[in-house]
């Protein structure tokens, strides 16, 4: 490890003890980081590194509410406001289990970074509950929502925070956190994003991760002058982001043949066609099935309590949660032929994985750059409150594309190395830095 970065990363790791995620993701971007900073002494000057990886702001309250049985249950909410040098702060709420305050700040910082690639004018925030909306009916969810909105309507704005969804707040859980907003604010706002399209939500909100993923991917493969048609494509995850970037990779011409959740991976060489998708969709968004069954249904292969990344592939797209690619698996993937790998969810490869990709030199799209397609929609979705003008789909997902090219040229410019390869690690990090630096030393030392 280059000793400046191990000097900087032993002060994170004393003022943030027990973050093991947030110390994982500081320490890759400080990689791309603290040589460019090196080379450019206005922003070591000003000790920007250390002012983003410090939050201007974290809310950790408490979240009592009533369950079906009239007993009392408590949880507790977070809030991580992270940078907002270049516009508010933005980004999703997470309520499972697993949600702690180390995490939601690993993903805040990423959340920055990620904004300001996008070109548009959000900062980077994070929050979410270890609530488990899983087993609840909609009337505990709903009390729960309404209790959390309670606390965190004080802390966020239209022109201050913008909340979103992540994982386990969807469409059901943002109606009822705005339904809750506006009661008590007595004010019909932009406040969150991903609403219904009836009430101010943005038409491929949905969708927008999945097809961000897949049309990063495109730009990528096309430096190589080849493309995702007639491409093998390795999916995990069967949530909202696989389940749309299935569909985009389809409509290039690729062919995806596996989705996975947390019982396991199904091993579908026949292609995951329109048909199969829309089954898939039904099974895990109304009836909230296992993966298990689709196997059952269409007599393909289920590995159960095992990842889809040893099946031989062209392309793989993480799509489910962090650190579910290790070493190991990166180098099955690399063995069986992968030449592109685009992350649809949040650090889902360890550091380990990331240097097998390095050493391969194959295309490697990471989160920040590949997955901020939804992010993107949530911001044109604020765009179109402000304007209370909605937009078509073909509008959006226009807009969509070109935000992603952006990323990817973005990217080339900072990440070309001499040997000409992109590394786009190095490449996204400088450049999602450098917008939020500048703006930091406009601004002074606040």
């Amino acid at each position: 490890m280059d000793p400046k970065v191990e000097q900087f990363m032993s002060g994170i790791k004393a003022k943030n003890p027990a973050q093991p995620e947030f110390h994982q993701a500081v320490h890759e971007v400080a990689e791309s980081l603290v040589p460019f900073i090196e080379e450019n002494p206005k922003y070591k000057h000003a000790k920007v590194l250390e002012r983003i990886a410090e939050p201007e702001r974290v809310i950790i309250f408490r979240v009592p509410w009533i369950d079906d049985m009239g007993e009392i249950q408590i949880n507790r909410g977070f809030r991580v406001e992270m940078n907002s040098a270049i516009g508010p702060y933005k980004g999703g709420l997470r309520f499972h289990p697993t949600v702690n305050l180390g995490i939601l700040k690993f993903l805040a910082f990423e959340q920055v970074l990620k904004n300001s690639l996008t070109t548009l004018p959000m900062g980077g925030g994070k929050g979410g509950s270890d609530f488990d909306p899983k087993g609840k009916t909609d009337n505990e969810v709903m009390h729960f929502c309404q209790s959390f909105m309670t606390e965190l309507s004080r802390h966020i704005g239209p022109e201050t925070d913008v909340p979103a969804g992540d994982i386990g707040v969807g469409g059901r859980e943002i109606g009822f956190l705005f339904g809750q907003y506006k009661r008590i604010r007595n004010e019909f706002t932009g406040v969150l994003t991903g609403k219904a399209i009836e009430w101010g939500g943005s038409l491929i909100r949905p969708e927008a991760t999945g097809y961000g993923a897949v049309y990063f991917a495109e730009e990528m493969l096309q430096t190589k002058g080849d493309s995702l048609k007639g491409k093998t494509c390795i999916v995990s995850g069967s949530g909202n982001v696989a389940q749309y970037t299935t569909e985009k990779i389809n409509e290039f011409g690729g062919k995806v043949v596996t989705l996975s959740d947390s019982g396991g991976f199904i091993y579908d060489p026949k292609g995951i066609d329109a048909e199969r998708l829309a089954w898939a969709m039904e099974l895990k968004n109304i009836r909230r099935g296992r993966i298990s069954e689709y196997a059952e249904k269409f007599g393909c292969e289920y590995h159960e309590g095992e990842r889809p990344w040893g099946i031989k592939g062209d392309a793989a797209f993480p799509s489910a949660t962090e650190n579910e690619i290790n070493e190991e698996d990166a180098r099955k993937l690399i063995v069986n032929g992968c030449k592109v790998i685009s992350e649809g969810a949040n650090m889902p490869s360890t550091p380990g994985a990331i240097e097998v990709y390095m050493e391969s030199k194959i295309l490697y799209g990471p989160g920040k750059a590949a997955n901020a397609g939804g992010v993107a929609v949530s911001g044109l979705e604020m765009t179109q409150n402000s304007m209370r003008l909605p937009w078509t789909r073909e509008e959006v997902d226009a807009r969509l594309q070109t935000i992603m090219k952006s990323i990817h040229e973005t990217c080339v410019k900072f990440g070309t190395e001499k040997d000409g390869y992109i590394n786009y690690v190095k490449g996204a990090n400088i450049g999602g830095f450098v917008k939020v630096a500048d703006s930091m030393l406009a601004q002074g030392a606040v």
